[in-house]
């Protein structure tokens, strides 16, 4: 838990405060499901940062997740999930889950699979694969891959020049269904 704070600081150090004078750094209010509200001109954009997994010291990779999800061999792995724990009082449902639309950004640490802070990959959350049994989640596993590609980018401004173009697509990472 603790490296994911430090993700989250180096986001904010190497990333935000080197973008350009037009972007501000807003303060977030209450209990939300984004680490960073960057606004630029009359747009803002919500950002949730994650630490790549890691097992024993080492990045975790795809072939190591559950199978049924079908990824594609060698990629690295980020968790998306609320680190809070609980439940819907109500309807008895984990909380933990990202829904669609919570965040428009993900910023992915890279820390275990290169060691520096300063390497983040970035992909629009829209894009992310979505829970086999809920389409409105967020799949607790999605695969990145060990270079950019036209899914994920290590540049910040490239991945909100896709946020704002509005393209429709899911990343790329899984055996192609039969």
């Amino acid at each position: 838990m603790i490296r994911g704070v430090i993700a989250e600081a180096a986001f904010d150090i190497y990333v935000v405060k080197n973008l350009p004078d037009a972007w501000q750094s807003l303060p977030i209010g209450g209990d939300v499901s984004y680490d960073f509200l960057l606004k630029t001109g009359v747009s803002e954009l919500k950002v949730q940062v994650k630490l790549q997994r890691s097992k024993q010291g080492r990045p975790y990779l795809s072939e190591e997740v559950s199978r049924r999800l079908g990824f594609l061999p060698g990629m690295f792995i980020v968790e998306t999930q609320q680190t809070r724990s609980g439940g819907n009082s109500v309807t008895g449902e984990s909380t933990r889950p990202y829904r669609f639309g919570e965040f428009d950004i993900l910023a992915v640490a890279l820390y275990p699979s290169s060691n520096k802070w300063t390497t983040f990959r970035y992909t629009v959350a829209d894009w992310l694969i979505p829970k086999q049994t809920d389409n409105s989640l967020l799949e607790t596993y999605q695969p990145i891959p060990q270079c950019e590609n036209e899914d994920w980018t290590d540049d910040f401004e490239t991945c909100v020049a896709w946020f704002r173009s509005a393209t429709k697509k899911t990343i790329q990472g899984r055996h192609p269904k039969p």
